[in-house]
C-alpha cells in the first residue's frame, strides 16, 4: 500500500507560531512548507512586480488579493517536489481561496487542516516583540529576537514594517473578519483538528503531532477525499 501524502494546512492568526511549527514538521517529514508570506517577502526583495504589489498592502496590515495568492499557490503546488506531500502556511485566507484550494488537489490524498489558537492578548505582545533578519528573511523569536543579530546568517535584525502596534492590530481584525470564516468552511471535515497554541512550544508540537495522525487515521479508516 502506498503510504498516504500529508497535505496539511495549517491556520493560525499572526504570532501563533504555525509559521515554526510547520518548518519542524516539514524536516521531520522530509515535504516542503510553502509559505505564502516567505514567497511574497522574497518578490519584494527581488523587485518583483507581485513583490512591489504587495509590499505596499501588506505594510498597511491588509491581506494581497486572492487572485495573486491562488495563482502562487497553483503554480508552486504544480512542482514534483510536492509529491510526498506539502504543508500550507499563509494559505488559504479566505473562504475563496480554500474554495480554489479544493480544486487545484482534486484527486490526490484528502488536505489535513489543523488550526493553531491563541489568545489575541497574547498575539499582540508576540508579535510587538518579533524581529526579522533584513538579509535572510529569517523570523526571531523570544530570547533570539532580543540579539543584534540573526543566528542564521548574522544578518541586522530588524522589526518589520507590519509589526507595529497599530499595524498588529490591524492585521487581527482582518484576520478575524476575513480568514475566521476558514474554520467554518473545514470545521465539519473529519480532517480538521484544533490544538492549543498558549503552551510552551514543545507542548504544541506534541499536540500537532497528534492531531495529525489523529486525522490522517480517521481519513485512512474511511477513505474518504477531500
Amino acid at each position: 500500500m502506498t503510504e498516504m501524502a500529508l497535505n496539511l494546512i495549517m491556520l493560525g492568526a499572526p504570532g501563533a507560531g504555525k509559521g515554526t511549527q510547520a518548518e519542524q514538521i516539514a524536516r521531520a517529514r522530509g515535504i516542503p512548507k510553502i509559505s505564502t508570506g516567505d514567497i511574497l517577502r522574497e518578490g519584494v526583495h527581488n523587485g518583483t512586480e507581485i513583490g512591489e504589489r504587495a509590499n505596499e498592502i501588506m505594510a498597511r496590515g491588509e491581506l494581497v488579493s486572492d487572485d495573486v495568492m491562488i495563482r502562487i499557490v497553483r503554480e508552486r503546488l504544480d512542482q514534483k517536489d510536492v509529491r510526498k506531500g506539502f504543508i500550507l502556511d499563509g494559505f488559504p485566507r479566505t473562504v475563496t481561496q480554500a474554495a480554489a484550494l479544493d480544486e487545484i488537489v482534486k484527486g490526490r490524498d484528502p488536505l489535513v487542516i489543523v488550526e493553531i489558537v491563541v489568545p489575541e492578548r497574547e498575539l499582540v505582545q508576540r508579535l510587538s516583540m518579533r524581529m526579522v533578519c533584513e538579509r535572510c528573511g529569517e523570523t526571531a523569536h523570544g530570547a533570539a529576537a532580543k540579539a543584534a543579530d540573526c543566528q542564521r546568517c548574522g544578518g541586522k535584525l530588524v522589526q518589520r514594517s507590519d509589526d507595529n502596534d497599530k499595524v498588529v492590530l490591524e492585521r487581527l481584525k482582518v484576520y478575524h473578519d476575513w480568514t475566521q470564516p476558514l474554520v467554518e468552511y473545514y470545521q465539519m471535515r473529519p480532517t480538521f483538528r484544533s490544538v492549543n497554541g498558549s503552551q510552551p512550544p514543545d507542548r504544541v508540537a506534541a499536540d500537532l503531532i497528534a492531531a495529525i495522525e489523529s486525522a490522517g487515521s480517521g481519513v485512512a479508516a474511511k477513505g474518504a477525499r477531500p
